[in-house]
């Protein structure tokens, strides 16, 4: 049976590969391309919901395929555990599947996943995040995801040490996590935990270099789980065994105020 997708945002960066990649597999076909200009009416007659749109409007969407009994993948950034909450009693009364990725990269959810299962044995921790300067939303959808990975791993130690985080060059605060967003040309994304104790420091840094092959594995594995999904879903992680199995981020403990893949490149590196 061909699931037929609705696909919002689909003339963007990321729309575009998520375009390629849903026409280019068996079982999926594109039912309907909606632009900022669409209306979203045009979900009708599709069986799941793909948004790839920005931060401003991908709420609407939700709730409009919440609203017709439509399944959701999302790879919008901005959903951070604080406002996943508010669409969830929806989202549950309807009985219907939104799985939420912040980032398609299998080399992403390996670093993140690393920086989580490190987390309780750090007392400071910090990120640096950066992409192209027309990323519109910061902190990027990846930094916040591993900030909230990083304090449910920390629940029975307590929040990051961040000294100094009222003033604003220290960064934003996400979980007690400061993150620090750069936008600049000649980047496409890449991220750096940072994780310091007495005497030494662990960086763990992911590298987006070529989006279309990095994105494209962990995209038609969210399609195939986002078609029968039900509830609500956060992470790649949570469709690959990647032997290390990071906490749950939930409200509850995440306080809140990208193996090799071509196309990427992960490390960790000590100093």
């Amino acid at each position: 049976m061909t699931t037929r997708v609705a696909l919002v945002g689909g003339t963007g960066k990321l729309g575009g590969i998520i375009r390629d990649v849903i026409e280019a597999s068996e079982g999926f076909e594109i039912s309907a391309v909606l632009t900022s200009r669409s209306s979203l009416d045009e979900l009708d007659g599709a069986d799941l919901v793909v948004d790839a749109s920005t931060p401003a409007v991908s709420t609407d969407v939700v709730r409009a395929a919440i609203k017709r009994g439509l399944n959701v993948l999302v790879g919008t950034s901005g959903w951070s555990q604080e406002r996943i909450a508010q669409i969830r009693p929806a989202a549950d009364a309807a009985g219907v599947g939104i799985v939420f990725i912040p980032n398609f990269s299998l080399g992403s959810v390996v670093g993140s996943a690393l920086a989580a299962a490190a987390a309780s044995l750090f007392p400071s921790i910090e990120i640096i995040e950066a992409h192209r300067d027309t990323k519109v939303d910061s902190p990027s959808g990846t930094a916040v995801r591993t900030a909230e990975l990083i304090a449910a791993a920390r629940t029975g130690v307590g929040p990051v040490e961040s000294p100094h985080a009222d003033q604003r060059a220290r960064g934003q605060k996400v979980a007690s996590v400061p993150i620090h967003s750069l936008r600049r040309p000649g980047v496409i994304a890449r991220q750096e935990t940072i994780l310091s104790g007495p005497g030494e420091a662990l960086s763990i840094v992911h590298d987006t270099i070529e989006p279309a092959r990095a994105y494209e594995p962990g995209i038609r594995i969210a399609l195939d789980a986002a078609r029968d999904a039900r509830g609500i879903t956060v992470g790649l992680d949570s469709f690959i065994d990647i032997g290390i199995r990071p906490p749950v981020a939930t409200n509850e403990n995440a306080p809140t105020d990208e193996g090799d893949v071509p196309g990427q490149v992960a490390r960790a590196t000590g100093a």
